[in-house]
């Protein structure tokens, strides 16, 4: 026997070991064994390189093998070994990281990193092994392999060993609430998980169980687009393909590799949950990097690979690294140039993605001011002017971010020539460029469609232009638009309408002799009349339009600040909707045949006795009809509104047939 002892440990460089509790999941210590061997592999290649070896160092490979009768898990490399003297130093004296002092010894010699920064991975071991053994020969000339063997205390022994090949083997007799691990599939899933993309064959009986190549990490002129595609559907298999990415790759003043993906969005996602897996030298280390990317890049997915960040620090600490939050600004600003640049040079494809982009996009745009200066002019709205673009074929696109004066490249085929026709988007700018001399500094915007088409074709058909902000983010959106142009004003379709879209020649209207009113003065007091709603503000404007059939007999009107005050009561009392308030505007339109013919009908009413007469009775209802299908569109209704509404709909046609069939 060569030496018996106790094991020292430093634990002024290491965070505090509690035996079986060094990491939160036992399943770890496979991953640090092997990239302990993935380091002894290419510290051999590095000592070879730099002549201090001459030996033939054969093809690398990591062998583990498992006995289920003696309860063991052994893993193998053919790397550079130990003596013992190295067993004593790197081994018996805990957390003295032996890869750091290798690593400033060689530097440069080696394309391929040492991973080990810590000196605890082979102790977490321990978390499942009852004893641990090394078996070990040094790649130096004349070396004497020698054997180690703990038992999780601190006594070990150091003796020679007969092994006759160069490298090490690292055996486990398992816990016996530890015996998953003697299983082939688990072993395998372990290797998938966190190895698949160590550049040496990790083998279980025979069989390869890693891919190896790490993309990332691959130039990027030497990855084809289908490359790129096909570790997306790897790293996310049975997702829809991804709008476009970015291949990262920069060495100041930070260390970070990676490729980050732009995904179609879908409603089952969760985008306050990252999706982009942290590795270290290739080696995963986490399912996401909440604490590292920015909140509004959540939805993307990828990998980022850096030795830069700390991996042995809390959460909190993580998020107050200085060096994390300058990779976090770093890998934002190279979203925004891409953007940008995919906004400058294929306008098409970037309103082709921007439906899937733009929710994070204005969200990056409202919580970080470096970015919103970076990206605020390329912003794009739906809009309802005929504008000639068109969107790109859904081909994704590749950006690369280079080394070589961190340049971008752009190397996706140009969309075909036959893209198909899509709704236009603009920008801001261009709106109220295009604008300027009709509605100067003035922008008309909706929030819904559907339930606002009513007010958007009056606009339409009077050559006003409405941009379509109907995203659930857009409400605070708005808020931060008007802080930044301070000199617009932004109008929703539905609050009030432009005096573009309303005749202005009152002096037209003729006044009855008998009454000494105008038409308008008469609808107005016959629908006061009728809908007895003292807060009910009714207007009675001319709606202009080539054809009056075309426009709405009346449209229910909801002033711009009344309406955000509403809303805003109701995100401050965490309500969903809130009553529709009732002192709203009811505009009639006088110029419509129905609301015509309902003044004349009116006129021609005749009173028995003391109550009304049928006609009377029919108007009042037609006019509650009209403020009925008005109000639709601005509130739905509950259960008894709709019953109401219905009733009343079969009386006035009720009421219409009987008229007509006498």
């Amino acid at each position: 026997m060569l030496e018996q002892g106790t094991i020292s440990i430093h634990t002024e460089n290491i965070f505090p070991i509690i035996k079986k509790s060094l990491y939160s999941d036992h399943q770890i210590f496979l991953r640090e064994l092997v990239s302990n061997a993935v380091d002894a592999i290419q510290k051999l290649k590095m000592v070879s390189r730099a002549g201090d070896y001459a030996g033939d160092i054969g093809e690398p490979e990591i062998e583990i093998a498992i006995d289920k009768d003696k309860k063991t898990l052994s893993i193998s490399d053919n790397g550079i070994g130990m003596t013992a003297d190295e067993v004593k130093k790197y081994i018996n004296q805990v957390a003295f990281s032996s890869a750091e002092e290798f690593i400033h010894k060689y530097e440069g010699k080696s394309d391929q990193p040492i991973i080990g920064h810590f000196g605890l991975g082979f102790y977490s071991s321990f978390m499942v092994a009852q004893k641990v053994e090394i078996d070990t020969l040094s790649y130096q000339e004349g070396a004497q392999a020698v054997h180690w063997t703990c038992d999780g205390s601190p006594a070990f022994t150091l003796e020679e060993s007969s092994r006759t090949t160069r490298g090490t083997t690292i055996t486990l007799s398992l816990q016996g609430e530890e015996e998953e691990f003697l299983e082939s599939a688990r072993i395998k899933n372990l290797v998938k998980t966190y190895c698949d993309f160590l550049p040496v064959p990790i083998k279980l009986e025979g069989e390869v169980l890693n891919k190896q190549k790490a993309p990332w990490r691959e130039s990027p002129s030497n990855l084809s687009q289908e490359d790129y595609l096909e570790f997306y559907r790897y790293l996310y298999p049975f997702q829809e393909e991804p709008l476009l990415w970015v291949h990262l790759n920069t060495d100041y003043p930070f260390i970070i590799n990676g490729i980050l993906y732009f995904p179609k969005m879908r409603p089952d996602v969760d985008v306050t949950k990252g999706q982009i897996k942290l590795f270290c030298n290739q080696v995963f280390v986490s399912d996401n990097c909440e604490e590292i990317i920015p909140q509004f890049l959540m939805p993307m997915r990828g990998v980022i690979d850096s030795t830069d960040i700390p991996l042995n620090v809390s959460r909190s600490a993580l998020q107050g690294d200085r060096t994390v939050k300058r990779i976090g600004d770093y890998i934002a600003k190279k979203v925004g140039d891409r953007l940008k640049e995919l906004f400058r040079d294929n306008r098409e494809q970037y309103i082709s993605a921007w439906k899937d982009l733009g929710t994070f996009v204005k969200f990056g745009v409202l919580n970080d001011e470096k970015f919103k200066k970076q990206i605020e002019d390329i912003i794009v709205f739906r809009t309802t002017a005929k504008l000639t673009e068109k969107v790109a074929a859904e081909t994704p696109v590749v950006e690369v971010q280079s080394s070589d004066g961190d340049a971008w490249q752009d190397v996706t085929p140009s969309p075909s020539s036959d893209s198909a026709p899509s709704a236009p988007y603009t920008t801001l700018k261009e709106y109220l460029e295009r604008n300027k001399e009709r509605n100067e500094n003035r922008v008309f915007y909706s929030t819904d469609e559907a339930t606002q088409a009513t007010y958007i074709e009056l606009h339409k058909n009077q050559g006003l232009e409405v941009l379509f902000m109907d995203s659930f983010i857009d409400t605070h959106f708005i808020n931060f638009l008007e802080r930044e142009y301070k000199d617009v004003k932004f109008t929703r379709v539905d609050s009030d309408l432009d005096n573009t879209l309303l005749e202005q020649d009152k002096a037209k209207e003729i006044v009855d002799p008998k009454t000494n009113k105008t038409r308008s003065e008469t609808i107005k007091e016959l629908f006061e009349k009728s809908l007895n709603k003292p807060k009910l503000n009714i207007r009675t404007e001319a709606l202009k339009s080539d054809d009056p059939h075309g426009t709405p007999p009346a449209i229910v009107l909801l002033p711009e600040i009344l309406r955000r005050m509403r809303e805003m009561n109701a995100m401050m009392q965490q309500q969903q909707t809130v009553e529709f308030p009732e002192d709203h505007v009811l505009l009639v339109n006088t110029a419509h045949p129905l609301i015509q013919n309902l003044a004349n009908l009116n006129q021609g009413s005749i009173i028995q006795g003391d109550g009304q007469s049928p006609t009377d009775q029919l108007v009042n209802l037609i006019c509650q009809h009209v403020y009925d299908l008005a109000l639709m569109s601005q509130k739905g209704f509950d259960a008894e509104g709709m019953k109401s509404f219905v009733e009343r709909s079969n009386e006035v046609l009720t009421k219409l047939t009987e008229q007509a069939s006498k």
